[in-house]
């Protein structure tokens, strides 16, 4: 299986990128990890517009997981059984979307497979990377009973 992370900027501060970059090499044990930053839109530009730049980006057989507000709250064991799910239907791969701070255009939510949301809470687009990475590493460790996740 391959995870294909596609969000919008980059990570500027270095002590989140830190983390992202430590979170993708312990995810990387288990499935192959792929990362697309999209540039951000410049302020006259709409989420339509961002939305294409995903778009542009998208195999038309990829299941998309979207984290979107509106998602799927699960816990960490309930992302595992998901995942797992993901694997017994033979998904090759798996592209995980994050919107820019105005959400994604309705194109981009119709064409999400699973909508995943991280919270209640509203977090910094860097935390969130952080906050998937770690959850769908989690999820791994639960999934092949490693002690990480007590």
């Amino acid at each position: 299986m391959r995870f294909r992370f596609i969000w919008i900027g980059k990570t500027k501060d270095k002590n989140w990128k830190a983390l992202q970059d430590e979170y993708l090499g312990r995810l990387s044990h288990f499935v192959r990890c792929d990362v697309t930053e999209i540039r951000e839109s410049a302020k006259h530009e709409t989420k339509e517009i961002e939305g294409k730049r995903f778009l542009e980006l998208l195999n038309p057989k990829d299941f998309v997981c979207l984290l979107d507000v509106t998602g799927k709250r699960l816990a960490s064991d309930e992302l595992a059984r998901e995942i797992e799910k993901w694997q017994l239907r033979g998904l090759k791969e798996v592209t995980f979307l994050i919107g820019g701070a105005d959400g994604v255009s309705t194109e981009i939510s119709k064409i999400a497979d699973f909508r995943l949301s991280l919270s209640f809470m509203t977090f910094t687009h860097d935390m969130a990377r952080v906050i998937i990475l770690e959850q769908l590493y989690r999820a791994f460790t639960i999934i092949n009973g490693f002690p990480y996740q007590k």
